[in-house]
C-alpha cells in the first residue's frame, strides 16, 4: 500500500495521476447500499462488521476509488464513554442525556477501544483482507463531538456549545481533555488494526474564530496529532467553513489539510506552509449535468498539480440524491478519461 497513489500524495510525492476518493462514498446514493441497509438502522449497520465491511467495499467495486473510507459514524465513541445515543433517520445523532453541567461531564469516562468498539476494529481487519487500495479510518474532532454532546443532536448555530465554552472554560477544557484522549486512543487503535491513514472530521469548527480556536482547542488538537505521529500513518485534518482557520489548524497538526469548497486550493495554499491538500469540489456540482462536472473537476485537478501534493475529494460529503452516473463522470474527469 505504501506505493499507492493515495499514500504517495499524502506524503507529497509525485504520482502518475491525481488520486480520488469522496467523503460519504459509502452511502445512500448507491442502490446496492440502499439494498444492504433494508431493515437495518444505521447503528445496526455500523456495528455489524460484515455489513460495515460490505458498505465500505461497494464504492470501490463500482468506481475504483484510490482509497476506501471505513463505513462508520463520527459519534460511535459516545456510548462506550458514557453518553448513549441513537442515529435517527433524517435527523442524525441524538444524545440521550446532553452534557451541559459538571455532573453531566462526570458521567463520561475513558475506555479501551478494543473493549468499547470491537466491531470497528473487526471491520478494519476484514477490510484489510479484501482491499487492494488503502483504508482510511476516522472519527470526529473534539469540537464537533462536543457540539453533538452539548446540543443533544445536530445544530445550525451550535450556540449552546459556544456559550458553554465561554461561560464555563474549566468545564470546557475538562470535556476537551476527555474527548481528545478518547479520539487519540480510538484512532491509534484503528491504525494498529490496519488502517493505512486516518481522517479527523471537524464538521462544525467553522463557527469559531481563530482566537477562540487557539484558546479553547489548540492544545487538545495538538495532543491528538502528536500522539499519532509515532505510528507513521498519514493524518488528514478536515473541517468545513475553515477559510479563516486553515493556518491555525495546520499549526495544530496533520499531514494533509482538507479544504472545503468555500476557498480555492490556490488561496488555501497561500494561507499555510507547503503541505498536501485534499479537496475541494462543491458537492452540489454533482447535482448538475456531466459537462459541468467534468469542467469543474478538471479545473481542480489542474490547480492541484501546482501543490506539494493533492488528493481529489469533495468539499464535504456526497448528497444522497446524486445520480450514480454523475459520480462516474467525476471519476472519469479526474482520471483524464
Amino acid at each position: 500500500m505504501r506505493d499507492s497513489r493515495f499514500l504517495k500524495a499524502c506524503r507529497g510525492e509525485a504520482v502518475d495521476q491525481t488520486p480520488i476518493w469522496i467523503m460519504r462514498q459509502a452511502g445512500r446514493y448507491l442502490p446496492e447500499y440502499r439494498e444492504l441497509r433494508k431493515g437495518r438502522t444505521m447503528l445496526q449497520a455500523v456495528s455489524t462488521p460484515d455489513i460495515a465491511a460490505e458498505a465500505t467495499l461497494q464504492p470501490i467495486r463500482r468506481f475504483g476509488f484510490d482509497a476506501a473510507i471505513l463505513f462508520s459514524d463520527l459519534t460511535v465513541p459516545f456510548t462506550p464513554m458514557g453518553a448513549p445515543f441513537d442515529i435517527k433517520e433524517g435527523v442524525g445523532p441524538v444524545v440521550d442525556q446532553p452534557v451541559r453541567t459538571k455532573q453531566d461531564l462526570e458521567r463520561l469516562h475513558l475506555f479501551a477501544p478494543e473493549e468499547g468498539l470491537p466491531f470497528v476494529l473487526e471491520t478494519i481487519q476484514i477490510l484489510k483482507r479484501e482491499l487492494q487500495v488503502p483504508l482510511i479510518g476516522f472519527t470526529g474532532a473534539p469540537f464537533t463531538l462536543a457540539s453533538y454532546l452539548v446540543e443533544g443532536g445536530p445544530s445550525k448555530d451550535h450556540k449552546r456549545t459556544r456559550a458553554l465554552m465561554l461561560n464555563e472554560p474549566e468545564m470546557w477544557h475538562g470535556l476537551m481533555e476527555m474527548l481528545a484522549e478518547v479520539i487519540l486512543r480510538y484512532l491509534r487503535a484503528q491504525i494498529q488494526a490496519g488502517a493505512d491513514a486516518v481522517q479527523l472530521f471537524d464538521s462544525w469548527i467553522g463557527v469559531l474564530d481563530e482566537a477562540s480556536y487557539r484558546e479553547f482547542l489548540f492544545p487538545h488538537m495538538r495532543h491528538i496529532f502528536e500522539g499519532l505521529k509515532p505510528l507513521g500513518a498519514p493524518v488528514i485534518h478536515f473541517g468545513t467553513g475553515t477559510a479563516a482557520l486553515l493556518s491555525v489548524m495546520q499549526e495544530a497538526g496533520g499531514d494533509v489539510m482538507g479544504v472545503d469548497w468555500r476557498i480555492s486550493l490556490t488561496d488555501a495554499a497561500r494561507l499555510m506552509a507547503p503541505t498536501p491538500l485534499q479537496g475541494n469540489l462543491d458537492p452540489a456540482v454533482l447535482l448538475s449535468n456531466p459537462e459541468v462536472i467534468r469542467r469543474k473537476a478538471k479545473a481542480i485537478v489542474a490547480e492541484g498539480k501546482a501543490l506539494p501534493g493533492h488528493i481529489f475529494n469533495l468539499g464535504h460529503g456526497i448528497y444522497p440524491d446524486v445520480p450514480v452516473e454523475h459520480v462516474e463522470a467525476l471519476v472519469q474527469a479526474v482520471r483524464g478519461e
